[in-house]
């Protein structure tokens, strides 16, 4: 029988472990979001930061529904592994910067117990955009969002992550406790600035002296994150334990890449992670529309072609000559919409992410990119459209990247999205005519310059038709 990650299983000199005491690890991080994302990324950083400067900054990790990763965390000890894949070969590495793992949905009350505990300094997230009930039309509360409405309803027994939070900074406000740092890692934008709004109308809502007090002494910094992370499979899993010789039920693979851009604003410290390389910086927003828009809006083109051609990962999109050149020709025209990135040299950053894209070891499944599509639509193709043609320019690549979602939903028929049942009647009213009529009248989807610009209309049915 195969033994499993823990403490007590002596592993290969060629897999780096944690650098650090483990036993003497302190929690100071209650993160949201138990993915393999956080764990390839936030937790890798907080590893390098401790080894650099011990300190008090363990993980307690907290997955809002299902219980499947908290227990295989509990199983190994806190203990997974990532492991690095390029063409120079495979690096793995054991991550143990997490001290305690919780499901919410079973063990709310110890997460608020966490949250109202002074040694929990920093809250990070990675639940994914649609978590947050923002309303894409008002920037607010979506008050029709389930998560959202039961929290309002039942706010000292939340079960969605901005009902946790406000409900954690309250008990923390009655005991005479400074608030956290929230620390949002989602691909939204101004993330903090969007998160700050919705955690003090949420607070207002229940009590109007909470969230003056959290607006008067609570910090949202905004942060930008990049690393590809596919989803773990049966390959994955064996792969780790060819190179552990144990098996690890959380392995992961990356890539070689890492990136975190962070708004310096900590109410009350944080731990060393420029020592894993992030960037602290006093303006997140040109770096986070850098990457919303080449590297995300590039992905979203790219996931969907691979659907209409029937090819299941990225790396296959990139191994066709004339797919790759539509991700340069989308990069190179969203290029111009972008302000000047301080120590990025952008035409070697778009090179970059053609090799990333291209890294024929990275499994990354074309089916997992195109998730939640709607809810990604606005910040990565649809804000660049609407300032390229601000800028007097055709926007025809997220025209066509447009095209390219429409069809291939309609040639699916069938995608995995917040608004599946919309897109998928949109879908089915397509006709020849005007075939993306239907998807522009989606409610709230399109903004209203794009719907009114023909031009820009007609580009996207030219995509459409090509397929």
């Amino acid at each position: 029988m195969t033994s499993h990650l823990s403490n007590s299983v002596q592993l290969p000199q060629t897999v780096r472990q944690p650098g650090y005491d483990r036993a003497a690890l302190k929690p100071g991080i209650l993160h949201f979001g138990l993915g393999a994302f956080h764990r390839a990324h936030q937790a890798v950083y907080t590893q390098r930061a401790l080894q650099d400067a011990f300190g008090p900054w363990g993980i307690v990790a907290v997955n809002l529904r299902s219980a499947e990763p908290v227990e295989a965390l509990q199983n190994q000890d806190g203990l997974y592994s990532v492991t690095i894949r390029s063409h120079e070969g495979d690096q793995s590495e054991v991550i143990g910067a997490t001290v305690d793992w919780i499901c919410a949905a079973s063990e709310r009350e110890r997460v608020l117990d966490y949250l109202a505990r002074p040694e929990i300094r920093i809250v990070t997230m990675t639940v994914s955009e649609k978590a947050y009930g923002l309303d894409p039309a008002t920037g607010g509360l979506d008050l029709a969002h389930p998560a959202v409405a039961a929290d309002l309803r039942t706010s000292d027994a939340p079960s969605g992550v901005l009902g946790l939070i406000v409900e954690g900074l309250s008990r923390r406000r009655k005991a005479g406790v400074k608030p956290f740092t929230v620390l949002c890692c989602d691909n939204l934008p101004s993330n903090g600035k969007v998160v700050r709004r919705l955690v003090l109308e949420m607070a207002e809502r229940r009590d109007p002296g909470l969230a003056a007090w959290v607006s008067e002494h609570g910090a949202f910094p905004c942060s930008m994150v990049d690393r590809i992370v596919p989803a773990a499979t049966d390959e994955t899993r064996k792969r780790a334990l060819r190179l552990l010789g144990v098996e690890d039920r959380l392995a992961l693979d990356t890539e070689p890449f890492l990136q975190w851009v962070i708004e310096d604003d900590f109410v009350d410290g944080r731990p060393k992670w420029e020592a894993g390389g992030a960037i602290f910086a006093d303006d997140v927003e040109p770096y986070e529309k850098m990457k919303l828009r080449l590297l995300n809006g590039t992905h979203t083109l790219l996931a969907h072609l691979g659907i209409l051609h029937g090819l299941d990962y990225i790396r296959d999109v990139m191994a066709v000559p004339h797919l790759a050149a539509k991700a340069r020709a989308h990069m190179e025209e969203v290029v111009a919409t972008l302000d000047p990135v301080p120590g990025i040299d952008l035409p070697a950053y778009i090179d970059q992410l053609l090799a990333r894209f291209a890294n024929p070891t990275i499994a990354h499944r074309n089916i997992q990119i195109s998730l939640d599509t709607t809810q990604k639509l606005p910040q990565r193709l649809l804000s660049p459209a609407l300032d390229a043609l601000s800028k007097g320019q055709d926007a025809s690549a997220t025209a066509y990247a447009v095209g390219v979602w429409i069809a291939a939903v309609r040639r699916r028929g069938d995608c995995d999205d917040p608004r599946r049942e919309e897109v998928l009647q949109a879908a089915a009213a397509m006709h020849d005519d005007d075939p993306s009529a239907s998807f522009f009248a989606i409610p709230g989807l399109f903004p209203p310059r794009l719907v009114e610009t023909r031009a820009w209309r007609d580009r996207v049915n030219a995509a459409i038709k090509t397929f």
